[in-house]
């Protein structure tokens, strides 16, 4: 974990869900690996060659970028696939409940969260696979809005989601915190926004947030 700003009145925590609220690596290749056979079967080439365009793509995107890194479904509208099939492909293919199970663990931790702060979901997905997910894990009843791919039309990073999460919650941003795994997507952008931000490396570590709010507090 590492904590880049923790918001000195926290009342909202946007988490990202895949591969923070989860820590799965099939079904993390799995979301990706099934867009990518799907343009492959649309442009009529192997899934090995679309992966390799998409592999490309994205390295000298980030070559160009200063290290940055773009999201797949960004990185689909490169090669003419807009964000309208991405999220269909996503809707109708994807499914969470063949890949997670249940997290007792994380349901008590948000639960524990919840009786202080608002939470809400932030997601390159769509809602329909997002709230998919949050169910296969047993958590849905537990996050109120989910912002997604389909929301607001663009993918993370971009600020109109997050910007969106504050608003949904009645926040101001510097009273709000993301948390996810992947810097470049879920962190950079919401500090610049003022918002707080936390990376983690899988949902092992959100089990200690709230441990880690209450020390905080003790501090001040």
């Amino acid at each position: 974990m590492t904590i880049y700003s923790l918001p000195q009145n926290l009342r909202t925590i946007i988490f990202d869900i895949d591969s923070t609220l989860y820590t799965n690596a099939a079904y993390a290749h799995e979301q990706v690996d099934i867009q990518i056979r799907s343009f492959a079967k649309l442009r009529s080439i192997s899934d090995s060659e679309a992966r390799k365009m998409v592999h490309d793509y994205r390295h000298s995107w980030s070559v160009s970028h200063n290290g940055e890194k773009i999201s797949l479904g960004n990185t689909l509208t490169a090669f003419g696939i807009p964000i309208t099939q991405s999220i269909a492909w996503r809707n109708e293919l994807l499914e969470p409940a063949l890949f997670l199970n249940t997290d007792a663990k994380l349901y008590d931790e948000l639960q524990i969260l919840k009786n202080t702060y608002n939470l809400i979901c932030v997601t390159n997905n769509p809602v329909l696979p997002a709230r998919k997910t949050l169910e296969a894990l047993g958590v849905t009843s537990l996050i109120d809005h989910v912002i997604g791919l389909d929301t607001c039309g663009v993918s993370k990073p971009h600020e109109k989601p997050f910007l969106l999460a504050a608003e949904k919650t009645g926040e101001d941003p510097k009273n709000c915190l993301s948390v996810g795994d992947r810097y470049d997507i879920d962190i950079s952008l919401p500090l610049t926004l003022g918002m707080g931000g936390i990376l983690v490396s899988g949902v092992e570590e959100v089990y200690g947030l709230h441990t880690l709010f209450e020390k905080n507090l003790q501090k001040v």
